[in-house]
């Protein structure tokens, strides 16, 4: 057994890396493809190098185009759905796991159920209640969807478990209060699964392209992903490079959130047991 163990380590490491540059082709591409000519695109799709590499599509991207008013409201739609799935949320899984009180054996259930709700079936719901609250066309109508998602819930009623009853106790017997207790001890000790939450809800919020494209009337409001799509179209002509350059800035905080947090991320998948 011994001397298969190098053997299948070394084909495992073999392994992971095809399976790490074929996820990476594509981005490859994208990114190259975003320093092209449109004519480039016409005369040759497949290739993969520009014949010169030309900033045109970021700069066209961006003067042209509006993409930084439509990347400024996805920034504050995003912070607006990240602050929120992570201060209620923790406190929903904080509740759920940690108080008693009557009900709680009913809500957690509907919590699991939330999720398997397909999210278009939603969109009726929604739309009108935003339309009563005359929420239509504004930023918080595209981020009021997801403001609390269930998937956080349940993450932060995982990692609420892992608190010691013995430690929120002793806080309770030295005369601390619930909301002391939640800032100063639960939420400390929560840090991967708060980094989750963050990580998953900036995902959900950044990547959401339908439900902007539904709510948001005009271009002052429209998100990245909307307005990607508007910048792209020029004349009846997709513009291939524009597009591209746009999905490699539109990709860009998320490898920075990521790359910051990654670290918590994982634990926090692995402590949630998330696949």
């Amino acid at each position: 057994m011994n001397k298969t163990t190098p053997i299948r380590s070394a084909l495992t490491y073999v392994a992971l890396a095809v399976i790490t540059v074929l996820m990476l082709l594509p981005f490859v591409w994208v990114f190259f493809g975003s320093f092209k000519t449109q004519a480039e695109f016409f005369s040759d799709p497949g290739a993969w190098f520009p014949k010169s590499f030309q900033v045109q599509n970021y700069v066209g991207l961006f003067t042209n185009g509006g993409f930084g008013g439509y990347m400024l409201n996805s920034i504050v739609v995003s912070a607006i759905v990240v602050v929120c799935n992570v201060l209620f949320s923790s406190m929903a899984g904080y509740a759920l796991a940690k108080l008693r009180f009557r009900g709680r054996a009913v809500i957690f259930p509907l919590v699991i159920a939330s999720m398997i709700v397909p999210y278009v079936a939603l969109f009726v719901p929604q739309f009108v209640i935003v339309v009563q609250l005359g929420l239509v066309n504004t930023l918080m109508a595209i981020a009021l969807p997801l403001l609390v998602m269930p998937l956080s819930v349940f993450i932060m009623r995982q990692f609420a478990h892992g608190v010691p009853f013995e430690l929120l106790e002793a806080a309770r017997l030295d005369g601390a209060g619930e909301p002391r207790i939640f800032f100063r001890i639960f939420l400390p000790l929560t840090g991967p699964g708060l980094a989750t939450v963050a990580i998953l809800s900036f995902l959900s919020s950044w990547n959401n392209f339908l439900w902007p494209l539904v709510v948001a009337q005009s271009q002052d409001v429209y998100t990245a992903p909307v307005g990607l799509a508007v910048a792209s179209q020029a004349s009846n002509t997709i513009a291939f490079g524009v597009l591209l350059a746009g999905a490699m800035v539109v990709l860009l905080p998320i490898l920075i959130l990521f790359l910051f947090l990654q670290k918590y991320f994982i634990q926090g998948v692995a402590a949630t047991g998330l696949k």
